[in-house]
């Protein structure tokens, strides 16, 4: 009972001190703020915490981008993950090394290829917090000392078809290992822009070597039209009776010779004689016969200015039994030979014909003719006979079109050079449009090679269209040799001509999409290490050709009629850019003021697609960011 009446009258005591204890103020601030100090330090700390994320997620996402962008730029495939990550994380780390608080495991990060050609990354970090260093036990183990943050990142290879022309100087100026380092930027620009998966985008790339031309191979004549047909020569006349072997002549006036047997002129007769050693004067040339002794075998020549020939300027006769020289009787008053040749297309009397393999008479072979008395079957030929046809032969007219183009030169001889796979530029109203070859055709292109001791011949690498194949574009790179003049008017042509729509009825199997299609990107890349110099007239370099474009007698007696290459290759250019396409231009040590740099930055869409690398580091450089740019990747996200 007592300790129960202890516990209540205790009881009020309580209630009492406790209602004083409510009611007093003093020390609430500093109970308070000491109850709700480590809440205020963790949202102080926690919203530093909250901003350290947020911008650690910010720099992740595009330090992922620029990651995904990289691995989307390489070459690597869905069957390549391994290799696709290395260009990624190399790429992520590179990016995220300057962001402080940072660290992930490298199996946190990957890169993937979908079949749509769209590579993913994906990527977690872990963000170093303030508030677990800070805060004390309890509160501090509530939160651990890093955050996790994630992120992806979606590229889509290339969202267009890709057609680039790859037009390359492969002159003789590209020496001293310019053409190495030539093809090795090629190379890789050919791995940039060229995918391996086709699908469901293409990426295609033609290949225009140029120098003097650009040599079409199998696909010149339906550039340029079929070369006139030659003709089969059947017989050529022009001597009758015996043919005599002259054993001497004199060198007096006037000049006296014998033959080794009886020769069967007489007074009148027109003779020409041919193979005559040391007389040389004696050869090609149409005489009359005079005081002929029948006994002694002797005549004396009468030439063309009605005078005997007086020989004592000439070169001391050398012929012999082993070498002997000939003397023949004329069938015509001039000497000239009489040429079968079932329908043969001469079709002017005063055309200009060559002949090739011909036996018995082949001095006619190769040479720069003209003929006359021109008939369906026969003509004669200007120049004065020798020899004695034996069989087979060809003969080609020599007009422009022609397998053979006679004309006179820059320096007044005339010059036959063959036709070859290589073109010159178009002319009339169609030279600076890509108007169908088959309704406005390309230029013949009569180079001036060995065979006529020329030093300017077709190049040997032919345009390859577009294609996406890549080793058949890399080998055809690195097979390329140099030689040659500049006409980079006619490499931009071509280089235009291989992307236009116009064109595919040249190769069907490596046609060009459509203009100003949404889905298609199209790109020429004109690359020159010096100024253009070539230009043509009817299928020769014209005469007004610049220096280094060969000697003058292998240039016609004509100027250019499109002008020079530099004027006609700014012309293409600006056609080229008015359909859409973008022109990228590289001169390679051009300098940076002078014809050929301001051609390379007035070519180009504009002066910033214009690069002027001055060694091989450059030039490599450049093709790599030309073909960076050509991919236009896109992010997606």
């Amino acid at each position: 009972m007592a300790s129960q009446r202890l516990n209540i009258g205790a009881w009020p005591k309580l209630t009492r001190f406790l209602a004083r204890l409510g009611a007093d103020q003093r020390g609430n601030v500093a109970m308070m703020f000491g109850l709700s100090l480590p809440v205020l330090l963790m949202l102080v700390f926690g919203g530093i915490d909250i901003n350290r994320v947020s911008t650690a997620k910010a720099n992740l996402q595009d330090a992922l981008d620029a990651a995904t962008l990289a691995a989307a730029r390489s070459p690597y495939t869905s069957d390549q993950t391994k290799e696709l990550n290395a260009v990624g994380l190399t790429a992520l780390k590179a990016n995220l090394r300057a962001t402080d608080g940072v660290s992930f495991n490298d199996s946190d990060i990957s890169f993937t290829v979908d079949a749509n050609q769209v590579v993913k990354g994906a990527a977690k970090i872990q963000v170093k917090t303030l508030v677990a260093n800070i805060i004390l036990p309890p509160y501090g183990k509530l939160l651990d000392d890093t955050l996790p943050v994630a992120s992806s990142s979606d590229v889509q290879r290339s969202s267009k078809n890709i057609e680039v022309a790859l037009v390359l100087d492969v002159t003789g100026s590209m020496n001293n290992g310019k053409i190495e380092s030539l093809k090795s930027a090629a190379n890789q620009l050919v791995d940039i822009v060229v995918q391996d998966v086709q699908t469901p985008y293409y990426t295609k790339m033609s290949l225009v070597p140029y120098s003097m031309g650009v040599n079409l191979g199998g696909y010149a004549n339906n550039a340029r039209g079929v070369p006139t047909a030659t003709a089969n020569v059947t017989n050529i006349a022009w001597s009758t009776g015996n043919i005599a072997s002259i054993s001497a002549v004199t060198k007096a006036n006037p000049a006296v010779l014998t033959t080794t047997a009886a020769h069967g002129f007489v007074n009148g007769d027109r003779v020409a004689i041919w193979n005559a050693s040391g007389m040389t004067q004696l050869n090609g040339v149409a005489f009359t016969v005079t005081n002929v002794n029948a006994s002694a075998r002797t005549f004396q020549l009468i030439g063309g200015n009605g005078a005997v020939i007086d020989s004592r300027n000439y070169s001391t006769f050398t012929g012999s039994a082993s070498k002997p020289a000939y003397v023949a009787k004329c069938l015509r008053t001039d000497c000239k030979p009489k040429v079968t040749a079932s329908n043969h297309g001469l079709l002017t009397r005063n055309g200009t014909v060559v002949f090739e393999g011909v036996q018995g008479m082949d001095y006619l072979n190769t040479r720069p003719l003209t003929v006359s008395e021109v008939n369906t079957n026969d003509f004669i030929v200007d120049v004065v006979g020798g020899q004695t046809y034996t069989r087979g032969g060809t003969t080609a007219c020599g007009e422009n079109g022609c397998a053979w183009r006679v004309f006179t030169s820059a320096s007044g001889s005339l010059r036959a050079l063959k036709n070859s796979d290589c073109v010159s530029e178009r002319a009339g109203n169609q030279a600076y449009t890509d108007a169908s070859p088959s309704s406005a055709r390309l230029g013949f292109n009569y180079p001036a090679d060995n065979l006529n001791n020329g030093l300017n011949p077709c190049l040997n690498a032919p345009l390859r269209p577009l294609s996406s194949d890549k080793p058949g574009l890399k080998s055809a790179i690195n097979a390329l040799t140099i030689g040659g003049s500049t006409a980079g008017h006619i490499g931009a042509a071509w280089g235009w001509y291989t992307v236009s729509p116009n064109f595919n009825s040249l190769w069907p199997s490596n046609g060009a999409g459509p203009y100003r299609d949404m889905n298609v990107l199209k790109s020429v890349i004109l690359m020159t290490d010096g100024e253009f110099n070539t230009p043509y007239s009817n299928g020769v370099i014209s005469s007004d050709a610049g220096t280094g474009s060969g000697s003058t007698p292998d240039h016609i007696n004509q100027n250019a009629p499109n002008g020079s290459s530099t004027s006609q290759a700014l012309k293409l250019c600006t056609a080229m850019k008015a359909q859409g396409i973008t022109v990228y231009t590289v001169g390679f040590q051009v300098g940076t003021t002078g014809a050929a740099a301001d051609l390379m930055k007035n070519c180009a869409t504009s002066p910033d697609y214009a690069y002027l690398p001055t060694s091989s580091t450059d030039l490599s450089e450049a093709f790599k960011a030309i073909g960076r740019d050509i991919t236009r990747l896109r992010i997606t996200r």
